[in-house]
């Protein structure tokens, strides 16, 4: 199925109007799982690979453009995960890993596809960066994640306004509440990412955690529950379609009212 009618479909059941993005192409990170597989179902592109690698961010670009007929038109920067820890047990390499995956790996990205948005063919041209609410109110065991989130934020208010005046491109940042993914599920339900050495990374929050908030864990919610990918993934395709055409450098929270 062509990337315009899948995409048609899926904004037609959203009652979004049809054709918003017909013909353009879009990078979505982190597509594998979660929000980022919802997104690419409504965008409809893949190519697999790891965005720490500096040789997978060129093929990236190189096939995302062979398949754009030349044109790259949106970016969602989504890929991530968390490693957490307290900020006196938080070592080198969670930092580090965590800091270079939410905020050296889209620069990288949005950098190497400047040829494809510094253009001037009256096409629109938007790129997304997903941040957290850690990264606008910090969470304790995430200070990797909160700084790198935080970041990201600054990158895209950045280039909207280098990209933006001569360029019309329009970035964004959309950051994400309680959304129910593998990130918010059960650690015990054993998901886990493997970091390009092996070593592996579990996931999700300890039962024993969320049995203790159970009854409250959604009180801080006015909707009083978590997001689902489908609903994240619809904020994404929103902000990247014409009915967001004149926004620009911010930051959208999708937080069921948390934290308002």
């Amino acid at each position: 199925m062509s990337s315009s009618k899948r995409v048609e479909q899926i904004a037609g059941h959203l009652n979004y109007p049809k054709g918003m993005l017909a013909g353009q192409t879009a990078i979505i990170t982190g597509s594998g799982q979660g929000i980022g597989a919802e997104t690419a179902r409504l965008f409809a592109i893949s190519v697999p690979g790891d965005v720490l690698s500096d040789a997978y961010i060129t093929t990236l670009i190189q096939q995302a453009a062979a398949f754009g007929n030349g044109k790259i038109h949106i970016i969602v920067n989504n890929a991530g995960y968390t490693w957490d820890g307290v900020i006196h047990k938080m070592t080198d390499k969670q930092w580090h890993t965590i800091v270079d995956l939410h905020a050296t790996a889209p620069f990288k990205i949005v950098r190497a596809a400047a040829p494809y948005f510094r253009v001037t063919d009256g096409e629109p041209r938007n790129i997304i960066n997903i941040s957290s609410t850690s990264g606008v109110h910090g969470n304790a065991g995430q200070v990797n994640y909160a700084l790198a989130k935080a970041g990201i934020q600054g990158v895209t208010k950045t280039i909207a306004k280098e990209w933006g005046p001569q360029f019309g491109v329009r970035a964004n940042t959309v950051a994400f509440g309680h959304i129910q993914t593998r990130l918010t599920a059960a650690k015990e339900e054993g998901a886990f990412i493997t970091t390009a050495d092996g070593e592996k990374v579990a996931l999700g929050i300890p039962q024993k955690q969320k049995a203790g908030q159970k009854g409250e864990e959604h009180a801080d919610i006015p909707l009083r529950r978590a997001g689902t990918a489908t609903e994240a993934a619809s904020v994404v395709l929103a902000v990247a379609s014409p009915l967001f055409q004149y926004v620009t450098g911010e930051l959208i929270k999708v937080t069921g009212g948390r934290m308002m």
